[in-house]
């Protein structure tokens, strides 16, 4: 595909590749809201579980990028959910795939990557990570979206596995950026998610 290619494959999307999450505890009045309207934040003790991730997306991924998001802990009734509030990639397809597919309102950015430990997401933010701990087995992961179309709630299932292990990571974000609500707070942790294959969609 081109690099001005908004073609995109149908889902579910075989995805894979490697991702750091870092996972931070919000003030409820910094936290951005929920994407969709009818869904409650999970708080605890007044504060929102917010996560931040870099995603990267190699082959056989259908598409192959880069990805920086923002999500929080949701609950659908007493169903939990995640909520993609804040999304940029670095490729057209991907970004028509996910808004036409799954409401998921990307957008798109510059990346660079110096090393496998450094990432930088222009105006954005950047992530140093150092001791990578990864566990020598693969745990399932599975879990649904819930996002905004046109007034409705949508759900998209999301099934994988990966090496899951944590890292030391060095969080930092543009304070007159999109997640600025982030800045200057440090996360309660930073996970590594090494390997993974997630099955994004529905079959």
């Amino acid at each position: 595909m081109g690099v001005n290619d908004e073609t995109y494959p149908a889902e579910p999307w075989d995805l894979h590749g490697h991702a750091h999450v870092g996972v931070w505890l919000v003030p409820a009045g910094a936290a951005p809201p929920p994407h969709h309207a009818g869904t409650r934040q999970l708080r605890l003790f007044g504060r929102v579980v917010v996560a931040a991730a870099f995603f990267r997306y190699d082959e056989p991924s259908p598409l192959t990028y880069d990805e920086i998001m923002a999500t929080q802990l949701v609950r659908d009734g007493w169903r939990p959910r995640v909520s993609i509030t804040h999304i940029w990639v670095d490729s057209p397809a991907s970004m028509a795939g996910g808004r036409a597919l799954w409401a998921i309102p990307k957008d798109l950015a510059a990346f660079e990557r110096v090393t496998d430990r450094a990432y930088t997401a222009a105006g954005i933010g950047t992530l140093t990570l150092a001791r990578l701990k990864a566990l020598p087995f693969r745990l399932p992961l599975g879990f649904r979206i819930a996002q905004d179309r046109g007034g409705s709630l949508l759900t998209s299932p999301v099934a994988g596995s990966a090496r899951v292990g944590v890292a030391k990571g060095f969080w930092t974000f543009d304070a007159n950026g999109p997640l600025a609500f982030l800045a200057g707070r440090k996360p309660l942790l930073t996970l590594t998610v090494r390997g993974f294959r997630l099955l994004f969609g529905r079959r």
